[in-house]
């Protein structure tokens, strides 16, 4: 008789059946669209179902049974989410909260495996309390993510797969769609009115008059010129709100080329529509057509009966943008670009070009503000006076030269005067701008039109006063994500473009021109409240990013760069008005800055006003988080005393419980200590205290910074097997962990000693495969990998490839600057003039030696300079001055004997897993 199976066993193979299809839609989420979280939570699922079949115990049944409704739940807010943009900060953490409880889980269960290791590094307390965390983060994620469990049975199964299969067809949708057209705002379309006149066909007084003031677009008039010779061309102009789009086309609608070319010229604004209908009735109305339920196929007829025909469509995008319209619009484009001999044109905001349209090669780029020189020159004819260059440039740079705003600021010069204009900005700012002669020369005139529009609510103000504190706007996805305490806000967006007080640039995040932001800045300031609150949301996406940093963050590191700027008049204002919230504000500043440091932008500025006021900081807790990103940033403020930081430490250590920050600063102390104190036994001392107290927490990967610390002191003295073997450990650990930019880090460690012990393949593949991780995580062009490039340079020199050592170190000259990372960037000017010398080209060689001299120097690190002094000495070698040469050969030998410095370590010791 066949044996029956258990009730355990049943309830797996249910399970396993449930999770399979939800492990299928997880990997076709994470290769659309790549979201936070997804890739890791897959492939801990696939180890978990593979588990289902090896264990049968109940612990393996308790535990698993609650997971598929909560993936279900997480595939389905993507789907949603996607739509708009992307997750929340708050929602993205239960995400990785709920991750991370998947992992314990697959710890716990393989713990509980006959034979296997891990069960022998808990005592059955741990076992017990690892059991009941698991559970507890299991009944979060059912509460979070809202929800419904009960006890499988057989037919659930059914019903899971229903499930994986509507999701798939609407996950299918939703990619199919996004590949069709790309994704855009879903505003709402702006209507200003439109002409109710009968304009003639024929009739050049109907059609717009050409711009009399004119400049800086010669280049853009030249290529679109070049499109219209051809046949049946097709014209995208596009650009941010502003930038004279409209202008552009005008320009383009008199020139000679044009008249002499097209017989039939139209100009219609497609403001007034909010249909394809209503676009093609706006169009018959132009060309004298009588009116009709529906004009789309007498326009296209009418069109095609009139030969060499030119037709523009200005300000599309208010009736393309609203997705409910869009393939209604995009249907009618290509109805029109059936007609052969119809030259196409269209203005439209932002950088995406409507789809179903073939658009004529080259595209236009996206215009971009005006160059300074026609900035000037469009001021000079407004303002028909003779100013001082300098005193123009002045008032020019409150305008970003974007063409608006230039014009509005130059009619105020004409009226006012240049040195009344500059004398008053200085006191009262866009104040002055309430005195122009007209609305298109007077900024408040224009704002305060716009403002007593019914469509500006106080909820639309708000939303304004909020934009002028943030100059690099909010997206869409932000301005929903985000849960501003603004009713409405989407309409209040569609209001303030519709009013001209904000406009949407290339990426479709809602902005203010500058002259706009200080205008309102002054009489129409943000309340504290909503920065309040605007800055805990930011406070929460840098939290997410620190937390979770080292996995696949792509969408959260974009959505932190997008507001870098942001972030910096944020944090600014908090600290200018000495909120009571003081320590969120530092929190957030060291988190940027750490941010700042791993992507390679260099440190930030805001670290100066914390700096004066850490001395009168009462919490520990605070003052030791900050201190551990100070040390953790030893190239910049070069004489700051991070030793008395340091004795001061553990002082604090005792006053606060908090081991995961114990085990950052220990970590930071160490690599102080390596890279800019060459002190290897101090080093040394401080990762060992990293690693034990990462231990105790058991924090993987605190514990993964502390031996890849280890090994590279290891590696400094020459002990490559002992590195080695530390790194064999780091790996294991950040792959289980599924820390990208761990494994990464230790990959490059792991180069560093394949390349000393003379494997060249093995350290190209290993730094080969670190930098696919460090672009999977989203920090490519980080330090890590400019370092990781610096050694495959390195193999190249080894290898005597000079010509590829130099091509790899002078890339990294340009591409590293010296205020981001001016240690970095003199190790690179030393590495090219390294090379010049073995090739015998000395000729820039000495301008080289210098220049990383006086970094160094600024950098106080005297240590390095040994590489300097090795390079001059190999000069003088090769230039036969032989005296010379061994003289300094001996002074490099003294001093590396006299320390505990080793060449590897100023070569390659820019090395930070934090």
């Amino acid at each position: 008789m066949p044996r029956q199976s258990t009730a355990t066993e049943i309830c797996l193979n249910n399970i396993k059946g449930c999770l399979t299809p939800a492990l299928t839609l997880l990997k076709e989420l994470n290769d659309a669209f790549g979201p936070p979280f997804i890739q890791s939570i897959a492939n801990t699922i696939e180890s978990l179902i593979d588990m289902t079949v090896k264990r049968n115990k109940d612990e393996c049944a308790q535990l698993m049974e609650n997971i598929h409704p909560v993936l279900y739940a997480i595939i389905n807010l993507h789907i949603k989410a996607e739509k708009v943009e992307s997750l929340s900060p708050e929602m993205l953490d239960n995400i990785g909260k709920f991750m991370e409880t998947l992992h314990k889980i697959y710890t716990f269960l393989e713990g509980q495996q006959d034979g296997n290791r891990i069960k022998y590094l808990f005592c059955n307390n741990e076992v017990q309390k690892l059991f009941r965390d698991c559970h507890a983060g299991l009944d979060q994620a059912v509460e979070v993510f809202e929800v419904t469990t009960r006890p499988l049975w057989v037919n659930d199964i059914d019903v899971m797969k229903k499930t994986a299969q509507l999701m798939h067809e609407e996950l299918f949708e939703l990619i199919q769609t996004l590949s069709d057209s790309s994704t855009s705002s879903n505003g709402s379309s702006v209507y200003q009115g439109g002409n109710e006149s009968k304009n003639s066909s024929t009739s050049f007084s109907m059609l717009p008059s050409r711009p009399k003031i004119f400049y800086g677009r010669q280049s853009e008039v030249e290529t679109i010129m070049k499109i219209l010779n051809q046949e049946s061309p097709r014209i995208a102009i596009l650009g941010g709100g502003g930038m004279g789009k409209t202008s552009l086309a005008k320009a383009i609608l008199h020139y000679p080329q044009t008249l002499e070319k097209f017989q039939h010229r139209f100009f219609v604004s497609a403001e007034a529509a909010t249909t394809s209908i209503e676009l093609a009735a706006l169009i018959g109305l132009h060309v004298g057509l009588n009116p009709g339920t529906d004009l789309t196929r007498p326009v296209v007829q009418y069109l095609s009966q009139k030969p060499s025909c030119f037709l523009i469509l200005d300000n599309l995008e208010t009736v393309w943008e609203p997705m409910q319209s869009r393939g209604g619009i995009e249907e009618f484009l290509s109805l029109l670009t059936e007609v052969k001999h119809l030259a196409l044109l269209i203005t439209m905001r932002g950088a995406e070009r409507p789809g179903k349209v073939h658009w004529t090669h080259p595209f236009l780029l996206p215009l971009q503000p005006l160059s300074a020189e026609a900035a000037q020159q469009i001021f000079m004819d407004i303002t028909d006076n003779a100013y001082i260059k300098e005193d123009m440039e002045q008032i020019l740079q409150f305008t970003d030269n974007i063409p608006l705003a230039v014009d509005l600021i130059s009619h105020l010069s004409d009226y006012e005067g240049l040195s009344n204009v500059l004398d008053r900005w200085q006191t009262e700012r866009t104040s002055l701008l309430t005195l122009g002669y007209d609305r298109k020369s007077n900024m408040d005139v224009s704002i305060s039109l716009s403002l007593s529009s019914p469509r500006i609510t106080s909820e639309s103000k708000e939303l304004l006063s909020l934009l002028s504190i943030l100059p690099d706007g909010l997206s869409d996805g932000e301005l929903v994500q985000y849960k501003l305490p603004i009713r409405n806000i989407l309409s209040c967006k569609t209001a303030l473009l519709a009013t001209s007080l904000a406009y949407q640039d290339s990426n479709r995040r809602l902005r203010s021109l500058m002259p706009m932001r200080e205008h309102v800045q002054k009489f129409l300031p943000p309340s504290q409240a909503l920065v309040q609150y605007l800055r805990k949301r930011f406070y929460a996406l840098l939290e997410l990013y620190q937390k979770y940093n080292g996995e696949q963050l792509g969408p959260v590191i974009n959505q932190i760069t997008l507001n870098l700027a942001n972030f910096h008049q944020v944090l600014q204002q908090r600290l200018s008005n000495h909120a009571t919230d003081l320590g969120i504000t530092i929190h957030s500043i060291s988190y940027l800055n750490s941010f700042y440091r791993l992507t390679g932008r260099g440190y930030i500025g805001l670290l100066d006003s914390i700096l004066c006021i850490l001395p009168g900081l009462d919490d520990h807790q605070l003052q030791l988080h900050f201190i551990t990103e100070v040390l953790n940033s030893p190239a910049y403020y070069p004489s700051l005393d991070r030793d008395q930081f340091i004795t001061q430490a553990p002082n604090m250590i005792e006053h606060i419980n908090n081991p995961l920050l114990e085990c950052k600063f220990y970590h930071a102390a160490g690599f102080y200590f390596r890279v800019f104190r060459s002190d290897i036994h101090q080093a040394m001392q401080f990762y060992n205290k990293a690693l034990d107290a990462s231990r105790s927490c058991q924090d993987t990967d605190k514990q993964c910074s502390a031996l890849i610390g280890i090994s590279q002191l290891r590696y400094m003295t020459g002990d490559y097997c002992t590195a080695q073997a530390h790194i064999a450990e780091a790996l294991q650990l950040s792959t289980s962990a599924l820390n990208l930019f761990q494994e990464a880090n230790a990959l490059y460690i792991e180069a560093l000693c394949s390349i000393y012990l003379g494997k060249f393949l093995q350290t190209m593949d290993s730094l080969h495969r670190g930098r696919i991780l460090l672009g999977v995580c989203g920090l490519a062009g980080g330090n890590l990998g400019h370092q990781m490039a610096n050694l495959q340079g390195e193999v190249h020199f080894l290898k005597s490839e000079y010509s590829q050592a130099r091509s790899i170190y002078s890339q990294i000259v340009a591409t590293v600057s010296l205020d981001h990372d001016p240690w970095f960037h003199a190790g690179s000017l030393l590495s090219v003039a390294r090379v010049d010398t073995v090739c015998g080209d000395t000729r820039d060689v000495y301008r080289g030696l210098d220049q990383a001299k006086e970094i160094y120097n600024q950098l106080n690190l005297s240590g390095v300079m040994i590489r300097c002094d090795m390079v001059e000495a190999d000069i003088e070698l090769r230039e036969k001055k032989f005296d010379l040469a061994k003289i300094t050969f001996q002074e490099c030998l003294h001093s590396i004997w006299g320390t505990d410095n080793e060449l590897g370590q100023v070569q390659n010791g820019n090395s930070d897993g934090q």
